[in-house]
């Protein structure tokens, strides 16, 4: 086939017009858009390391919205990623009190923020770099892929009541567990005593017959502690998954977080 000249000239530049609205349009979205909705958790520190060993979990919820953990309280505020830095505003911070190393981990997060981080990104691989640290993260789902409610063991690390959400030496000691079988059968720990009973799971739904216990005596801090286990896995409750942590939470505002075993 023959173009002309001018027919080719004219093709020449609706091609060029395209490819800069298309352009146009590419950088008209957000800093972050290859960000935009996903969670990524650290996979190798250089430099200053984190108190606790982390790891440093980072996720992009919204436009211009950064939330972030390392170990100890979550934070969440603004941030401005053009330029190739992440720039934070003030940063809103849990209140949880963090036992070990772990209590140390809030200051490196905001420290490490407060130098603007350079970032970039390779497909499931987001590097964040300062002077002091070179901080390599992977995407949350393909580094830590939800685990099964059902037939894993989990063991709870954090009390939820309807004003506060706590951890202590006490319950990191104790470690309360939750195991639900295929079949809906409840065994597990309350810190104290161990635990059985039923479960009917329907998706997020997990509701809980009248868990048994056996009758060992308890300190009052581990009697505390199975009283708030027992009051969480009562009735209707809302369980859900991010990788290897499990929240379950009843329509009282009591709740249990866990971890895989």
């Amino acid at each position: 086939m023959h173009i002309s000249r001018a027919a080719g000239l004219a093709l020449f530049t609706a091609l060029t017009l395209t490819a800069c609205s298309n352009s146009a349009v590419a950088s008209d979205g957000p800093p972050n858009a290859e960000l935009l909705g996903r969670t990524f958790v650290s996979t190798d520190v250089e430099g200053t390391t984190i108190p606790g060993g982390g790891p440093l979990t980072v996720a992009f919820p919204e436009p211009d919205r950064i939330a972030m953990h390392a170990g100890c309280n979550r934070a969440t505020g603004s941030a401005d990623l053009s330029g190739g830095t992440i720039d934070t505003g003030p940063l809103a911070m849990t209140m949880m009190a963090c036992v070990g190393d772990a209590a140390l981990s809030d200051q490196w997060m905001t420290g490490f923020f407060e130098e603007n981080p350079r970032w970039s990104l390779d497909g499931n691989t987001l590097a964040l770099r300062t002077d002091n640290a070179t901080v390599t993260l992977l995407d949350k789902k393909v580094a830590q892929p939800d685990r099964p409610l059902t037939d894993t063991v989990w063991i709870v690390d954090t009390l939820i009541t309807p004003t506060a959400i706590t951890t202590s030496r006490a319950l990191e000691t104790a470690q309360p567990s939750l195991q639900i079988a295929a079949d809906g059968a409840v065994t597990g720990f309350t810190g104290c005593n161990r635990m059985f009973g039923t479960a009917q799971v329907a998706g997020e739904k997990v509701t809980f017959g009248p868990l048994g216990v056996t009758r060992m005596a308890c300190t009052p801090e581990t009697a505390e502690i199975e009283q708030a286990v027992l009051t969480a896995l009562s009735g209707e409750t809302t369980a859900t998954i991010d990788a290897d942590r499990l929240r379950i939470m009843n329509a009282e505002g009591h709740g249990l977080g866990l971890h895989a075993q």
